[in-house]
């Protein structure tokens, strides 16, 4: 059940500012029967409608489309579920800006391998919970009572 009460706004800078801290997400192709696997999202604050993944051209992933990703914060304060479109990234200017060290611990041929694929994911709208338990909820859910969603936190769903 959706929150009525939750600023859909503030809910996804929470979001963005928690992934931003741990960019980990789990990430499968809609209509696949592969199961989500772990990649690190390339965020840039001023591209809140998209991010990149670095990958190889053999991955599950790699032959893009429509897609989902599942984000949980390290702290398990927020949980997401993003849909998108996953396409790969030509710009050589973007897959240089988030090349790094790390990145390159994951090529063998380093910037220039001939695997090497960076898929952008076009964000079109996510599903986001928000666990902020109320004093009340916390009573309620350590005695036993039943408690209501908007004692446990708020949930959205929002353009993205």
């Amino acid at each position: 059940m959706m929150d009525e009460t939750a600023n859909p706004q503030e809910v996804r800078e929470r979001m963005w500012e928690k992934m931003s801290k741990s960019p980990f997400v789990m990430v499968t192709l809609i209509g696949s029967d592969n199961h989500a696997e772990p990649l690190t999202a390339q965020l840039d604050e001023d591209a809140n409608s998209k991010f990149w993944f670095y990958t190889r051209k053999d991955n599950r992933v790699a032959p893009g489309g429509p897609a989902m990703a599942q984000f949980v914060s390290k702290d398990h304060k927020v949980f997401a579920c993003i849909r998108g479109n996953l396409v790969p990234e030509t710009d050589e200017a973007i897959i240089d800006k988030y090349w790094s060290n790390i990145t390159e611990a994951w090529f063998d041929g380093g910037r220039q391998d001939p695997m090497l694929l960076m898929l952008r994911f076009e964000l079109e709208d996510a599903e986001i919970w928000e666990g902020d338990e109320s004093i009340v909820g916390k009573f309620k859910m350590l005695t036993g009572m039943k408690i209501s969603g908007e004692e446990m936190g708020r949930h959205v769903e929002t353009a993205l």
